[in-house]
């Protein structure tokens, strides 16, 4: 009822989204840095941030927009795979047999002959970590009889909890223009595995599983220090999608990213928007009446404090517990600032002085721009991630090859070096410069 009231928005690239209200708005908690906030002017892009617990949304950005769930589909049909194990329907030891039709499927796959046969046990490990089609199809027709009658299943299912803007029309997310969801309600299915199957939850927690005598690994990057789960997922239509969960002070939130521009950025904007929303859980903790992300320009609010109304899903989930996450954060969660205006304008006063300390030492390039705010708003961005690399660089832009390169100046080659290793484990840019 209220969803449209709060949707929110990105101006110019670079402002933070805000909360469309129309009574007075309380304080409003800072979206990530600005490298998140690029992502949403992608056409494919969605997210959105939810209270596993209470299902309220934190944050959301084109959050029912119809979008290709590519491999996220595969929650639902492990959904259906735990409901079936739950009722006794199967067993973790049945064996799963592979017809022509489900051996055929393009990967990523098992690569299980037809003909041949996994446990369902195997099977889980197979969709949940590897996201295997052939095993996703193979389990659609143990359980459904055929494929056209499990999706109908699926897509029943995906109604009965609440999941509006989906279809599904087959059970491991291969491209078929029909087959639509929306950020909101992958994080209904989020919630759902959670509430309804918590017993099956570790299978979304393994970094891989051993396979006829191989190590089979995952694609969830993200996976320790607080995040558990759930599932990424990628087409050529879709873009890069991706699930997760993460705990922190026992409080659990899910963020579903969709139409990521790559894997990369995809979980770097996953991951900050997971920081953002413990943020505000922490900040209301201490309390501070918070909501969603705040206008960089403009300052907190005053008067009178609306909290936000639960929207996601069915409410509480009371049975939630689930806890399998470390409760210590990532370690960048301490530092969650977005670059604003202000410290942008001091970046181009300085610029002088900066230039002229480039004659000396080393220098790191951190980017390069077609907008010159955007390779400001990255130096302030690596000043507030990296500065303790930095030593005392000066930050600032100029123009090269029709691009504004971001740069600091004035490293040692020790310091220029350990900025662009940090960096580069966080597969952000950075090159090195001998002046």
């Amino acid at each position: 009822m209220l969803r449209n009231a709060r949707r929110l928005f990105v101006s110019l690239g670079l402002a933070a989204a805000t909360l469309l209200a129309a009574a007075a708005p309380p304080a409003q908690a800072q979206m990530p840095y600005f490298r998140s906030l690029l992502a949403a002017s992608d056409s494919k892009y969605a997210a959105i941030v939810v209270d596993a617990k209470s299902g309220e949304v934190l944050y959301s950005n084109h959050a029912d927009s119809p979008r290709y769930p590519a491999s996220l589909t595969k929650m639902m049909t492990l959904y259906l795979t735990f409901e079936a194990v739950s009722s006794g329907k199967l067993r973790l030891e049945d064996r799963v047999v592979f017809s022509p039709r489900a051996a055929a499927q393009a990967p990523t796959k098992l690569g299980v002959a037809a003909g041949d046969s996994v446990t369902v046990s195997q099977a889980i490990q197979a969709m949940a970590i590897l996201s295997a089609n052939d095993v996703s199809m193979a389990v659609a027709e143990r359980l459904g009889g055929s494929e056209g009658r499990f999706t109908s299943l699926m897509t029943l299912r995906a109604q009965e909890l609440g999941m509006q803007n989906t279809r599904f029309v087959n059970p491991n997310g291969l491209p078929d223009t029909r087959q639509l969801s929306s950020a909101r309600d992958m994080a209904i299915l989020s919630r759902a595995l959670m509430r309804d199957y918590p017993q099956y939850y570790h299978y979304f927690s393994q970094g891989g599983f051993n396979f006829r005598g191989r190590y089979v690994k995952g694609h969830n990057r993200l996976l320790g220090n607080g995040v558990d789960g759930l599932k990424t997922g990628y087409t050529r239509s879709s873009g890069f999608n991706i699930a997760i969960s993460g705990v922190r002070d026992n409080r659990r939130l899910v963020v579903v990213v969709m139409g990521g521009p790559s894997s990369a950025s995809r979980d770097q904007n996953a991951e900050d928007l997971l920081l953002t929303g413990f943020d505000v859980l922490s900040r209301r903790a201490r309390g501070e009446q918070v909501t969603v992300a705040q206008n960089l320009s403009e300052p907190l609010a005053s008067g009178p404090v609306q909290r936000p109304p639960v929207e996601q899903g069915d409410g509480e989930q009371d049975n939630l517990q689930i806890v399998l996450a470390e409760a210590t954060p990532p370690p960048r969660s301490t530092r969650l600032r977005v670059a604003e205006p202000r410290r942008a304008a001091a970046v181009e006063r300085a610029e002088p002085k900066r230039r002229a300390a480039a004659k000396d030492g080393y220098s790191v390039q951190v980017g390069a721009f077609r907008s010159k705010a955007d390779a400001r708003r990255q130096i302030t961005f690596v000043e507030d991630r990296f500065g303790k690399h930095l030593g005392d660089a000066d930050g600032g832009t100029d123009r090269q090859a029709g691009r504004y390169r971001s740069v600091f100046s004035g490293l040692s080659e020790r310091e220029a070096r350990a900025t662009c290793k940090a960096m580069r484990a966080k597969r952000l840019d950075c090159q090195v410069l001998n002046n």
